[in-house]
């Protein structure tokens, strides 16, 4: 009998002392809402206990808190969270627990609570060192706080995770490479450096549309994606997805390796997806985005998500998807659904290629991996 795999769990606190213009999550102001916050953290814990009796045993290997805001959590809230996730399933040894946080003073302020709490991992949304540029996104906070986070969490964490923003209107190529270089300067073990897309319902969608805000063009886009790819490689980094770089394989996130090779995640709050492998069948899960809906939800079903199977063929375009972001790739086995042709990879030969029965993206195929998984999912 082949043991059930394991997995990590996904919490979604949707809270935010400010909407960034560029964010398309499921994310609200955080204006006290004190009950509410309340009442959603004792359904993520029923939430949690409906999904473990769904599951069964299996081995945890990572928690991730993402949102949102999770680190505007209180300590005990995340302390509680961490302690029913591993009381419901089998920690994996010195298991990963992630926590996305926003540099200002009074977050920084948390780092050795949520520390103290369980946090073993901070991923610290800095986005830039420029004052400009943090204006321009909407950050509340600058560049002088995002260096004191940097500094407080590094030394709250033995993990620190920083994420930046690119390719942003009117940003100097080589002033962003000297930004990349400060960063890695600072001593994070790993950088998640992710191009501006403007995302439909975005505050910038609507900017764009009004023609207020003027995207990069797309070759000057891909001179910043190149230049970040040589600094960072330069600093030591290994770029071991598409937007996530590390210092070695330890320092990568596991968490979002279960996402991209396609494991099995538990989602809970709301707007969380999960998915899980039950019953011989690959089950997408996904709970309502509205806060209230999302309490009621769990109220009446015990469970805030509700589950689909996934069809053959939608389960291998998922591991198309995520798996050929990374260096891993994905096992060329997992894509039989897909039926593409050798013809079609020989169309690709410089854009792909199959190593130790793998697909890998091949430098020159990583910009272009849009195009390229659209050319081998056609007709799909």
């Amino acid at each position: 009998m082949t043991p059930a795999p394991p997995l990590g769990v996904y919490v979604h606190w949707p809270y935010c002392a400010r909407i960034c213009p560029y964010c398309d999550f499921n994310v609200v102001r955080d204006r006290g809402r004190t009950e509410q916050k309340a009442a959603l953290t004792a359904a993520i814990l029923a939430d949690l206990r409906a999904h473990a009796a769904l599951t069964g045993p299996r081995e945890l290997v990572s928690i991730f808190f993402g949102g949102g805001t999770p680190s505007l959590m209180t300590p005990d809230d995340v302390a509680a969270v961490i302690a029913a996730a591993r009381g419901l399933w089998s920690p994996a040894g010195e298991i990963e627990v992630s926590l996305e946080a926003n540099p200002t003073d009074a977050e920084a302020s948390r780092f050795s609570g949520l520390a103290d709490a369980g946090v073993t991992r901070l991923s610290l949304g800095v986005q830039s060192l420029d004052d400009r540029a943090l204006t321009l996104l909407g950050r509340n906070h600058d560049a002088a706080a995002a260096r004191r986070a940097i500094e407080v969490a590094g030394k709250a964490f033995d993990r620190l995770s920083i994420d930046l923003i690119y390719a942003l209107p009117d940003q100097d190529l080589a002033a962003w490479a000297r930004e990349l270089t400060t960063v890695a300067a600072l001593g994070p073990e790993h950088i998640s450096p992710y191009q501006l897309t403007i995302e439909p319902g975005a505050a910038f969608h609507r900017r764009v549309q009004r023609g207020t805000l003027v995207p990069v063009e797309p070759d000057l886009a891909a001179d910043f994606y190149e230049t970040t790819q040589a600094v960072l490689e330069g600093a030591g980094f290994e770029a071991y997805e598409v937007s996530n770089h590390a210092r070695g394989p330890a320092a990568r996130s596991r968490h979002n390796l279960i996402y991209w090779r396609g494991e099995d995640y538990v989602g809970v709050g709301p707007g969380a997806h999960g998915r899980l492998s039950l019953g011989g069948d690959r089950c997408a899960t996904v709970a309502p985005d509205p806060i209230d809906a999302y309490l009621a939800r769990v109220k009446s079903e015990g469970t805030g998500s509700g589950r689909e199977p996934l069809s053959s063929v939608d389960a291998a375009l998922e591991r198309l998807l995520m798996g050929l972001r990374t260096v891993e790739g994905v096992a060329v086995a997992e894509l039989a659904p897909l039926n593409i042709s050798p013809g079609r990879l020989t169309g690709l030969k410089d854009l792909v290629a199959v190593t130790k029965g793998r697909l890998i993206a091949t430098p020159a195929g990583r910009p272009v991996l849009d195009r390229v998984i659209a050319e081998l999912a056609d007709g799909v």
